[in-house]
């Protein structure tokens, strides 16, 4: 058994004790054809304190990032002031090249632009991009907007993983999110919005 410090028992018998851990509550799906963006303008509330959205295959038109921002105001504008930092771990397919980096021109310092999320695909067909971002307490009215993200990238011949992390700086509220690619479309691929319960 573990307790916390006023004995809360959180494991009992290697089960996690009830109102701990998070339910995933599916809220809605985006299936991309060709599409400039996905917005997400509903859904985004003060139900939940956590929100996780996974993006599963998408496939570029164009070797081009995918990337998002946020809106405080229902999706009219995407332009939330952001600090953020970029990771990058890659390695090719003959183990002949490979790097962990941090990549200061991939990030942002209170910039209100799209945040990258992963890099470009070189355009064959069977390469894709898939991953989630968790966006935290995004109603609240005191905190700034945390979130985090990880994606993987087949972008032949390598294997190409990415950690994102920042946060929106507002204390108002956000209820709308933006993917796009910064050039082309979002040919296929689906993203899925859940709340944490």
């Amino acid at each position: 058994m573990a307790l916390i410090s006023n004995g809360t028992t959180i494991f009992d018998n290697g089960s996690m004790a009830s109102g701990f851990g998070g339910d995933l509550i599916f809220i809605s799906k985006a299936t991309a054809s060709a599409s400039a963006s996905i917005e997400f303008t509903s859904g985004i509330d003060s139900t939940y304190k956590e929100y996780v959205f996974y993006f599963v295959n998408l496939h570029r038109s164009a070797n081009t990032f995918f990337a998002f921002n946020m809106s405080t105001d229902g999706g009219s504008n995407y332009n939330v002031a952001k600090t953020t930092t970029f990771f990058d771990a890659y390695h090719n397919e003959s183990g002949g090249d490979s790097a962990l980096q941090y990549i200061s021109g991939w990030d942002l310092a209170q910039g209100t632009g799209f945040q990258r999320l992963a890099n470009g695909q070189s355009g064959n067909s069977d390469e894709s991009t898939s991953g989630y971002l968790h966006l935290f307490n995004p109603s609240s009215s005191t905190y700034v907007k945390h979130f985090i993200a990880r994606s993987n990238s087949n972008n032949s011949p390598y294997s190409e993983d990415y950690y994102v992390a920042g946060y929106g700086n507002t204390t108002s509220p956000v209820n709308a999110i933006k993917f796009q690619m910064e050039s082309g479309n979002i040919d296929a691929g689906e993203i899925l919005l859940f709340g944490v319960n």
